[in-house]
């Protein structure tokens, strides 16, 4: 297992949509183990591939309480089949923009279909800051991030700090 690096705004990759997974290889095993070695050690609570630079449709999440133990899932081509409920706000922050947070309406409630590691097909029904979580991850994998559903005002000066923060790495390396 290893920590990967994980792409951060304005990288362009983060808007990249993801392929599906063909079939569970021993590659995309190994990118599950560093995926959650890498959300682990961030610490997030959920991490898709794109965020580590693989434009495959694979989430891992875990949103047990940290002295909780591990809940870990691993959604691999997840696919929400269905929201329900009124949406609820929650401040969602990103691990791809460090450090900003954010409040998010959704629905509180999804079913979710999934591959899990063996190559079987699982549905479940999700709610509360999984479902929340899910979704979140969901739109990485479909290039989208959760500033894209602030307002464009919002959005605009995200995008600026994070363009100027990678402006100023860019020096300092060179």
């Amino acid at each position: 297992m290893a920590i990967r690096e994980i792409l951060v705004l304005p990288d362009k990759r983060l808007y990249e949509v993801s392929k599906p997974v063909a079939e569970i290889t021993a590659e995309i095993r190994t990118l599950v183990d560093d995926m959650y070695e890498t959300m682990y050690d961030a610490p997030g609570i959920g991490l898709a591939a794109i965020q580590v630079g693989v434009p495959m449709r694979v989430v891992v999440t875990d949103c047990s309480p940290r002295d909780d133990e591990a809940e870990p899932l691993t959604l691999i081509n997840p696919e929400i089949l269905e929201l329900t409920g009124d949406p609820v706000p929650y401040e969602e922050g990103c691990l791809s923009i460090p450090d900003y947070y954010d409040e998010v309406s959704r629905p509180p409630n999804a079913r979710v279909r999934y591959m899990d590691l063996d190559g079987e097909t699982h549905e479940i029904d999700v709610d509360g800051l999984l479902s929340t979580c899910i979704q979140h991850e969901v739109d990485h994998l479909d290039g989208k991030l959760f500033i894209d559903y602030l307002s464009a005002f919002k959005r605009s000066r995200v995008v600026s700090k994070f363009k100027k923060q990678a402006r100023l790495r860019d020096k300092l390396a060179s």
